[in-house]
């Protein structure tokens, strides 16, 4: 069980500068799990291939060459 203030990946309690962990190390385990696809936030439907199209279309026109 995780107490409330603690870490989620050690228990150990947080600390203000990593907050909601409790060392550099901790917060780097979480990023890269989500790097890694090991988490995911499910989506109600996929994307169609019309909407695909339209967001690239949508960063193309938004993108700033420097």
């Amino acid at each position: 069980m995780v107490k409330k203030n603690s870490c989620p990946h050690c228990n150990q309690p947080t600390k203000e500068a990593y907050k909601p962990f409790c060392s550099k190390r901790c917060a780097d385990v979480d990023l890269g799990k989500w790097l890694g696809g090991q988490y995911s936030i499910p989506s109600p439907e996929p994307l169609s291939e019309n909407d695909i199209e339209e967001i690239i279309e949508h960063r193309q026109k938004s993108d700033v060459s420097f």
